[in-house]
């Protein structure tokens, strides 16, 4: 038996999105968002699969400078970019070092620019805050900026540009058209690339998606839009997560079941008990009804979800034993359902699993 719970890893799902990715901005080159592990695909396992197929990855984008070292030390040599930026004036060698583009949306990153000395300019992509209000230079700062990043020695030249929308995973919403505005009536005609387009704009907004689009969620056929799933859009859950019935158990009417006495069974039936819990990063807030797929059937989680294990319903004739998979997202159970269920959004399962799920690449 293999060891459980486990996420399954469809290297043939993620390289498919890739390609429908493609299909749909077939004029963009790919970003690939693999920051948090790989959405929790696992970073390498991710990376490796859409750099090593007939169309594969243009870059990589990231979070953390650790990320890219890893994805460098795994033998990645790929484009990668910071999209946070660098927060240290020491780690600017290291970009130079193992060639690793950076984002620039800060004073702060600006002056240690301007007073480094290097072997080497490093490749910068400006961000610019047109709406999100989280990071970025404003409109208002942005020729200032841009002056002195062109007056840097230590910054190669064309500068990049970006920026990032606030409300693209909302396709009534015209901020986003308001966002796009401001951007190309900035840029003009500047030298450099430019990206835009995250994965609810690469689906929705064609008209963001210019030199790159950088999809993160989609990457993993997950749709960014609530209400919405990764399939409509042609895209294939690249994670299936699964564990096994550790006991099947006889329940009596008026019983309750797990911590609390959550929940009391209204009739006679059988429960199973799942192997995998919030110390696997299982919601403990999955509330009583959230399906699980057993055997070709959805069933009911029934009780408190625990540290170890769940709950679920089976029904008093099933036939169900010790063993049996359990599939609590993927193919048959879309992640994003399953959000909604709880109350959440599909980024936050995939990227909160902890350790002790074994992350297990396929073919």
């Amino acid at each position: 038996m293999k060891p459980f719970p486990r996420a399954e890893i469809s290297r043939k799902a993620l390289q498919a999105n890739l390609a429908r990715l493609r299909e749909i901005a077939p004029n963009s080159k790919v970003m690939a968002v693999v920051k948090a592990n790989g959405y929790g695909h696992g970073l390498l396992n991710v990376a490796e699969s859409v750099a090593d197929c007939i169309d594969c990855a243009d870059g990589f984008g990231l979070a953390r400078l650790e990320e890219a070292l890893e994805l460098r030390q795994g033998g990645v040599n790929a484009k990668l970019l910071l999209l946070e930026g660098c927060f240290r004036q020491s780690d600017l060698p290291t970009l130079v070092e193992h060639k690793i583009d950076t984002v620039v949306h800060h004073e702060s990153q600006l002056v240690m620019l301007e007073q480094s000395t290097l072997t080497a300019p490093i490749t910068v992509w400006l961000k610019i805050d047109t709406g999100m209000h989280r990071l970025g230079f404003g409109i208002e700062q942005f020729k200032a900026v841009y002056q002195r990043l062109m007056a840097c020695p230590q910054v190669a030249k064309p500068i990049h540009l970006m920026t990032h929308f606030a409300c693209a995973d909302e396709p009534d919403n015209p901020l986003t058209q308001v966002q796009i505005d401001a951007f190309q009536q900035l840029i003009n005609d500047l030298p450099g690339d430019r990206t835009l387009a995250n994965s609810a704009a690469t689906l929705f907004w064609p008209q963001s998606q210019c030199d790159w689009i950088r999809p993160g969620i989609a990457l993993y056929g997950v749709s960014p839009v609530l209400g919405d799933k990764g399939v409509h859009h042609g895209l294939i859950p690249a994670m299936e997560l699964v564990s096994n019935l550790i006991a099947v158990r006889e329940h009596k009417a008026g019983q309750s079941v797990g911590y609390g006495a959550y929940w009391t069974a209204k009739q006679d039936t059988r429960l199973g008990v799942v192997a995998i819990g919030y110390g696997d990063g299982y919601p403990r807030n999955a509330p009583e009804g959230t399906p699980v797929l057993l055997n070709g059937r959805r069933v009911p989680i029934v009780g408190r979800v625990s540290m170890d294990m769940l709950t679920v319903d089976l029904g008093l004739d099933a036939t169900d034993k010790v063993g049996d998979s359990v599939q609590l997202w993927g193919k048959g159970l879309a992640v994003e359902e399953v959000a909604e269920h709880i109350g959440t959004i599909a980024y936050e399962l995939v990227t909160k699993l902890t350790p002790r799920v074994v992350v297990d690449l396929q073919d």
